[in-house]
């Protein structure tokens, strides 16, 4: 676990730039621009976590740092950790689609969890409508906006990879309240059950999804589904 700065083969570092669920304000997006020419940045890159990476002399990494904090950004995180929260546009002022505003959850599980170690990378993406832009069941903790502060929850996904991974639906009808809830039980499953370096859905495959599921009455209003394909937390 630690930042994510990495050395090229040019001997420049690329060093990842953190901002909430990857929104920007005018001001932090025009101080980027001075802090990259001041730098001698050679390239700006976007990621597809919503980061942003600088290539940089490695002298001038404290120069970054220094700079990305006087913005209120954040040198990103890499490793065994729970990484920044990928978060789609998702309020009503940066999408006509968004249901509920998970903009602001995004900042709430980022602020909360973001750095945590884990057993392995861990994965968190939030999605605004069903469309799913942020690729949430792909990610080991998936959430999709139903409705005003109403989500479902997705467990144990994978993107990038040879043998990418669906995620299993695990809960529908909760709030962010309760999506935060059961977010930390999960990371309290994973760090009991997980083999060093082991990602989350390769313990799912190992223990069986029912490890990961809360006991009823751990929120309010669980109650398990007949069909079992999935658990509803309601009233939350």
């Amino acid at each position: 676990m630690g930042d994510a700065i990495f050395k090229q083969r040019s001997g420049y570092l690329g060093v990842g730039i953190v901002a909430r669920c990857g929104i920007l304000t005018p001001d932090q997006l025009a101080g980027l621009g001075d802090l990259a020419r001041a730098l001698d940045c050679q390239y700006c890159k976007l990621t597809t976590r919503q980061t942003l990476i600088f290539i940089i002399p490695e002298d001038r990494l404290e120069d970054l740092r220094a700079g990305v904090t006087a913005l209120g950004l954040q040198v990103g995180v890499f490793g065994e950790i729970v990484r920044n929260i990928k978060a789609c546009a998702g309020n009503k002022d940066l999408c006509q689609r968004s249901l509920s505003d998970v903009f602001e959850l995004g900042g709430v599980l980022q602020d909360r969890f973001m750095n945590r170690p884990t057993p392995c990378d861990f994965k968190i993406a939030l999605a605004g409508c069903h469309r799913g832009c942020t690729d949430p069941q792909c990610a080991d903790y998936g959430i999709i906006a139903t409705g005003k502060d109403t989500y479902d929850v997705y467990l144990g996904g994978r993107g990038g990879s040879r043998k990418p991974i669906h995620a299993t639906r695990i809960a529908t009808g909760i709030t962010g309240k309760g999506v935060e809830d059961l977010l930390a039980w999960i990371l309290e499953r994973y760090d009991a059950l997980a083999e060093p370096r082991e990602r989350l859905c390769n313990t799912i495959a190992r223990v069986g999804l029912e490890a990961f599921l809360p006991p009823e009455g751990f929120l309010e209003g669980y109650r398990p589904r007949e069909d079992n394909d999935f658990l509803t937390f309601a009233g939350l």
